[in-house]
C-alpha cells in the first residue's frame, strides 16, 4: 500500500476542546460579552490561517513480538505500542499538521505580548491538527467497513511511555511527510511545530 496525501483537510472547528484546552470549564467559567465576542473574532482568524494537510499509510502483516512491531521493513520497538496494539493485523500510521502560518502568528504574538491572541491560536491549532487525525480515520472507516474492520478505540504516539521520540523519524521517512511541509530536526521535532503523528491498530470487526 502507498502513502495517501491529503492536501486540503477540512474539519469543523472543535470549539468546546478549544476552550476547554485554554482552561475555561463548562457551566463554571464566566465571561463577559466583550470577552466572549474577542475569543470568538480570534477563533475566526485562527481558524483562517489554518492551512491542514496529512498523509497516511496502511500497513498490514503485523508481527508483534514484545517489544518489537514489524511489519514488512517498519519496525518499531516499545512495550507500550506493543501492548496498544495487542490483536491488530494492520496499524495505520497517520500524519498531519496546521501549516506554518499559524505557528508563524503565534511566534509572533508572543515575541508582541499579545497573549490573548496567542492562546487562542495555539489551542486552535492544537485541537485542530488532533481533528485532522479524526478525519483522516473517518476517510479509512468506510473502506474499512466494507473489509469487516475496524480501528481500535485509541491512538499512540511517539514519546509516550517507552515509545521514544526517536521513533517519530521512522515515520516521518515512511510518510514522506516533507510533501505536507513538515520537516524534522535533530532532536526528531516536528515542525511547524503543531504537526503531529499518531499509529492505531486496525482488526477484524467482532459485531458479536
Amino acid at each position: 500500500m502507498e502513502v495517501v496525501f491529503f492536501n486540503s483537510i477540512n474539519i469543523s472547528l472543535p470549539f468546546q476542546k478549544i476552550y476547554t484546552r485554554m482552561g475555561f470549564v463548562k457551566g463554571k467559567t464566566s465571561l463577559s460579552d466583550k470577552q466572549k465576542n474577542n475569543i470568538e473574532n480570534y477563533i475566526e482568524e485562527a481558524k483562517e490561517a489554518l492551512s491542514l494537510r496529512g498523509c497516511a499509510l496502511r500497513l498490514d502483516n503485523l508481527d508483534i513480538k514484545p517489544p518489537v512491531i514489524k511489519s514488512k521493513d517498519v519496525i518499531f520497538k516499545s512495550i507500550s505500542l506493543s501492548k496498544a496494539l495487542e490483536g491488530a493485523e494492520e496499524m495505520l500510521i497517520m500524519g498531519a499538521t496546521a501549516g506554518g502560518r499559524i505557528c508563524d502568528y503565534i511566534e509572533e504574538d508572543c515575541r508582541k505580548g499579545e497573549v490573548s491572541r496567542s492562546v487562542v491560536f495555539d489551542a486552535v491549532a492544537s485541537e485542530s491538527v488532533d481533528s485532522a487525525l479524526d478525519w483522516i480515520m473517518d476517510y479509512f472507516s468506510y473502506q474499512l467497513r466494507r473489509e469487516n474492520k475496524r480501528f481500535f478505540p485509541r491512538r499512540f504516539s511517539a514519546g509516550y511511555g517507552d515509545f521514544n521520540l526517536g521513533s517519530q523519524k521512522i515515520i516521518y521517512d515512511i510518510l514522506k511527510m516533507d510533501k505536507i511541509g513538515v520537516t524534522i530536526n535533530e532532536n526528531f521535532v516536528l515542525l511547524p511545530e503543531k504537526s503531529v503523528t499518531a499509529i492505531i491498530g486496525i482488526s477484524k470487526a467482532d459485531y458479536g
